[in-house]
């Protein structure tokens, strides 16, 4: 079991400077014929190869210029409102910037003056740049912002239900909640039994958000688990520790997590394993939550015998795991695709009272951590310090919706959502724009985003790369990568520090987001309001200035770039405090109380139950799982993991990602009993459909999934093929995006996030001639015509013949 990893120095490069990735250190350096090259840091014990393709600058795919759509732009010159028709199938206009410019500047303006701020959608999720200056999201909100109010998207797709789950237990936000989880040398030294929903793939800690110092996660639970570790896994799927071997793995239902901890609680409070003297002095509700445990509320008692009968795992075995429990040093970890189901709130309250009930949140190497394994810098220990990432400006004039309910505002502006015990009204979204990311990756339901995408008056989307929502857009501006401009990076995740200068100039025209963005606040007026009027440089400066505020151990910019690469150490432990914060909260909670209702630990919440939900962890069945009559049609429950040879949809069409499809499709796992049910061998090109879409993947046989589970990887490139068709008539995907299958619903109205793994399917064998027929091509640009063809003549219906 180990990290995946490549040898330092495997490009062959001449590294002349240092360069931070989401996927950790790199040396950049440029080849004989001038072209970049990176290679690992030296240092890196496992470092991974995914970032390397980041050298691949003048990709095929790079967007070269600015470009409109031609029905668009027609309608635009013409005097017309544009509508959305044509989107993905008329060509493109390449424009010179000045017109570019313009015309998003007319646009935003015009959409202000005539619908008001909350008609424009700032969209850009996603992960864009490891920076502190040049994020896309936080630039184009910052002009968005500036210009008079937009439309904002809250919460993740990642972890959204723990985000808005977390705050009401703890009171804590869910950054500061992972600061205070135990952290990797702490478990690696004193935690007797991890406890892990969901398991801990490795394959997620090659990367994190802003880069990571090194990835060293494979080795602290290799440390652990030769100490003596016992590690048990609760999970569809193995993970790495499972797979070796060296983790008890339990094959459970997905999606029915929460009634498994519920059965191990009925198990500890019926044996009197629980530290009740801890729940009484630092936990709120615990009496109404353990009468739902023993059924005294009208329920059913939360038996192993009643959750063996939900789970699937046996009776015996939940009451040996909570025993096994009972008494030792306890982390309980939580994966975030756990809590990516319908409910999955309950999943995150769930394990939380599972840690209190067995006394272990505040203690050393004890507790609970929401996302070891969703990536490298979860469980890195805390640093005290904090990068000056560059922040967002007051929205006074605008508003919020979660994220992932951004197709329901599309098609029913008027509607309401109810979120966190708050009712938004949807705004009616005239304009979106997108800068950096791409919801055709991870949005759920892709043929209703498409519908969605079509609502729209005009959509701008400025990028890199032709990614589908490029090539749906309206106006497209081009822009540079990591390695076409200077910028600071790292410090997020642990103590590493960046400064890199652009190692090659931008390709062809593409502009950095700040650039483009200051030029169009420049048009409309609030360029001061945008950036002080400050230029790059002078925002790199600040940036470090603020994060050297407080310190006298760190260089001036110029010092930073000189060294190119900082690791400072940790800053005193008085000034860690997130670090601490349970640990003082246990060791006197009436003088360090958490910022709850009750200043405790919230296992009941009147605040919740206000919004007409259970006040208390509680399963409930959600609408598509194993032991729901949709079986009867889709007896397949499909998980969309993270994959191990790209971030999310980032890198698709790399060479790692490549060197992982067969035949140019994304491999389905399934279990070889399944497989064998319907026919289907190992590398055999299958469909995988329900009522919601269908796409084609290859088939891989193993048995590190359990029957009746199929694991698809999210970040396949949308691929419609042209020609074949579900039963509805919709295009079918012919290169593996699980998102065409995915529910686009809110996991409950306490987040209304995400809930993508909850979804059923059936899977068949694709006959050889269809197989060979329908050959993936999810990277191609778009078609471009000459701008003499644009006509402003005739309605949105297509280009002049």
């Amino acid at each position: 079991m180990s990290d995946r990893s490549i040898e330092p120095g495997a490009t062959g490069t001449h590294p002349t400077r240092w360069l931070m990735t989401h996927y950790g250190p790199y040396q950049a350096g440029l080849d004989a014929a001038g072209r970049p090259q990176l290679a690992p840091d030296p240092a890196d014990p496992a470092p991974t190869p995914l970032g390397l393709a980041l050298a691949e600058v003048d990709h095929r795919l790079r967007i070269r210029r600015p470009a409109a759509r031609s029905t668009w732009l027609a309608a635009v010159e013409a005097g017309r409102d544009p509508e959305g028709t044509g989107r993905g199938e008329a060509p493109f206009v390449e424009l010179p910037w000045d017109e570019a410019l313009d015309l998003a500047a007319a646009e935003l303006a015009r959409i202000h003056r005539d619908h008001g701020p909350t008609a424009i959608y700032g969209g850009s999720y996603g992960w864009g740049s490891a920076g502190w200056f040049h994020r896309a999201r936080a630039q184009l909100h910052r002009l968005l912002a500036a210009a008079g109010g937009f439309t904002m998207g809250v919460g993740t797709y990642s972890h959204g239900a723990a985000e808005r789950m977390i705050p009401h237990v703890l009171g804590l936000d869910f950054a500061a909640a992972g600061a205070a989880a135990p952290d990797w040398d702490e478990i690696a030294a004193t935690t007797d039994i991890l406890l892990s929903f969901g398991g801990i793939p490795l394959r997620n800690t090659q990367l994190d958000w802003g880069g990571i110092p090194g990835h060293r996660v494979g080795a602290a639970l290799e440390r652990a688990l030769d100490r003596g570790l016992d590690m048990v896994t609760v999970a569809p799927m193995a993970d790495d520790a499972a797979a070796a071997g060296r983790a008890r793995w339990l094959r459970i239902r997905p999606g029915t997590d929460v009634a498994l901890i519920l059965a191990l609680l009925h198990v500890l409070v019926s044996e009197g394993l629980i530290d009740r003297p801890a729940l009484d002095r630092l936990t709120h509700g615990w009496p109404v939550l353990e009468a739902h445990i023993l059924g005294r509320d009208g329920t059913p008692p939360k038996t192993p015998a009643w959750a063996a009968g939900i789970t699937g795992i046996a009776d015996a075995a939940i009451t040996a795991l909570a025993r096994r429990l009972a008494g030792r040093r306890a982390v309980i970890a939580m994966a975030w695709g756990v809590q990516r189901h319908q409910n999955g709130e309950m999943a995150v309250w769930a394990a939380h009272a599972l840690a209190a009930a067995l006394g272990q949140i505040g203690l050393p190497g004890g507790g609970v951590g929401i996302g070891y394994g969703a990536g490298g810098g979860f469980g890195l220990p805390q640093t005290g310090r904090r990068p000056g990432l560059i922040g967002a400006l007051p929205n006074p004039n605008g508003m919020e919706v979660p994220v992932s309910r951004f197709a329901d505002i599309l098609l029913a502006p008027g509607a309401t959502i109810d979120h966190d015990g708050r009712r938004i009204t949807a705004p009616d979204i005239r304009l979106v724009w997108w800068a950096g990311g791409n919801p055709f990756h991870h949005h759920q339901d892709l043929n209703r985003l498409i519908r969605a995408w079509a609502v729209p008056r005009t959509i701008i989307v400025q990028d890199m790369v032709w990614t589908q929502a490029a090539r749906r857009a309206d106006l497209v501006l081009p822009a540079t990568g990591p390695l076409e401009r200077a910028d600071i990076a790292g410090g997020l995740q642990g103590p590493t520090i960046i400064a890199a200068d652009a190692l090659v100039p931008p390709v062809a025209e593409a502009r950095d987001d700040h650039a483009i963005l200051a030029a169009i606040a420049d048009r409309l007026g609030c360029r001061s309001a945008f950036d002080d009027g400050l230029d790059a440089e002078a925002w790199l400066a600040r940036l470090w200035d603020r994060a050297r505020s407080g310190t006298d151990d760190l260089p001036d910019l110029a010092g930073l770039r000189a060294a190119g690469r900082i690791d400072p150490p940790p800053l005193p432990d008085a000034v860690r405090t997130r670090a601490g914060r349970l640990a003082r909260f246990r060791a006197d909670p009436a003088a360090d109380p958490l910022p709850t209702p009750s200043g405790r630990i919230e296992l009941a919440s009147d605040r919740i139950a206000a919004m007409g939900l259970p006040g208390h962890p509680c399963w409930q069945p959600p609408a598509e799982w194993a032991g729901s009559d949709l079986t009867a049609r889709f007896p397949l429950h499909l998980l969309s993991p993270q994959p191990a040879t790209r971030l999310h949809g980032q890198l698709d069409h790399a060479a790692p990602s490549l060197a992982a499809k067969h035949d140019g499709r994304e491999r389905v796992m399934l279990h070889p009993e399944d497989a064998a049910a319907r026919g289907i061998a190992d590398g055999d090109c299958v469909m995988i459909w329900n009522d919601r879409g269908a796409c084609l993947a290859a088939a891989r046989l193993s048995t590190d999934i359990m029957p009746g589970v199929a694991a698809l990887p999210t970040g396949a490139w949308y691929d419609p093929s042209p020609t074949l068709k579900d039963a509805a008539g919709r295009p079918v995907c012919r290169h593996g995006n699980p998102n065409l299958l995915t529910r686009d619903a809110g996991s409950s109205p306490i987040a209304q996030a995400p809930a993508a793994q909850t979804c059923l399917v059936d899977i068949r064998r694709v006959d050889p001639a269809t197989a060979a027929a329908e050959r993936p091509s999810p990277y191609e640009g778009p078609m471009f015509a000459d701008r003499d063809t644009v006509t402003t003549a005739s309605p949105d219906t297509g280009p002049a013949a």
